[in-house]
């Protein structure tokens, strides 16, 4: 019997619509405001978000450390739901996979992310932490994307 890896799965309402959300994703412009832990700057991001298709941010945290991540998008269906490989390159042995779904709701979207097939719990618990932090980011900017009409 195979053993099942470590996943986590992060549940977020925000006040965007699903199509402000998905630019947040998929736009590297976007991904720049918002990827990473803490308040580090993205050195550069890429995405080129179809089946096939590339992604790749380089940020920098707090504490100086440069971080590499890259992934193949595997499924892309616009405002609704993109699923990757992910990847850091100083680990690419260490590959993992990303679910996010986005869900209009009342006051703008239910963003469903899994990420799954982690190497060990503390891989997930690590990478847990860091997604609470980036989405707190994530949940400003796609504010005020809404905000401003972009």
């Amino acid at each position: 019997m195979k053993e099942e890896k470590p996943s986590l799965t992060i549940v977020r309402r925000l006040k965007a619509p699903p199509a402000k959300v998905y630019a947040a994703w998929t736009r590297p412009e976007l991904m720049a405001r918002w990827w990473g832990p803490d308040a580090g700057p993205v050195l550069s991001a890429e995405a080129d978000p179809r089946v096939g298709g590339r992604f790749r941010v380089v940020f920098q945290t707090l504490d100086g450390e440069t971080h590499d991540c890259r992934g193949e998008y595997r499924e892309v269906e616009p405002d609704r739901k993109l699923v990757f490989t992910w990847e850091w390159v100083t680990m690419p042995e260490r590959r993992s996979l990303v679910t996010l779904r986005l869900r209009a709701i009342e006051e703008g979207t239910e963003l469903n992310l899994t990420h799954s097939q982690f190497f060990d719990e503390a891989a997930r618990d690590a990478h847990r932490t860091g997604w609470t932090s980036a989405f707190e980011k994530l949940e400003r900017l796609v504010a005020e994307l809404a905000r401003a009409g972009d």
